[in-house]
């Protein structure tokens, strides 16, 4: 499974890191970004995905 964010769509909100605080974290600017070391197999990852309000997230299988 991989991870995307889509960085010209995210507006901080932080769905994601609420959703998935071990997948997720916002950068020194309020954005998302994937924390070193996440699992992209947590199921949390799905939830954060749909949470987005934007959708800048996007989960793939591999």
């Amino acid at each position: 499974m991989s991870i995307s964010i889509d960085h010209t769509r995210c507006v901080g909100a932080a769905q994601c890191t609420l959703a998935a605080p071990r997948i997720f974290t916002q950068d020194d600017d309020g954005y998302s970004t994937l924390l070193p070391g996440h699992d992209p197999a947590d199921p949390m990852v799905r939830e954060a995905a749909r949470a987005c309000p934007v959708r800048a997230i996007t989960v793939r299988e591999t």
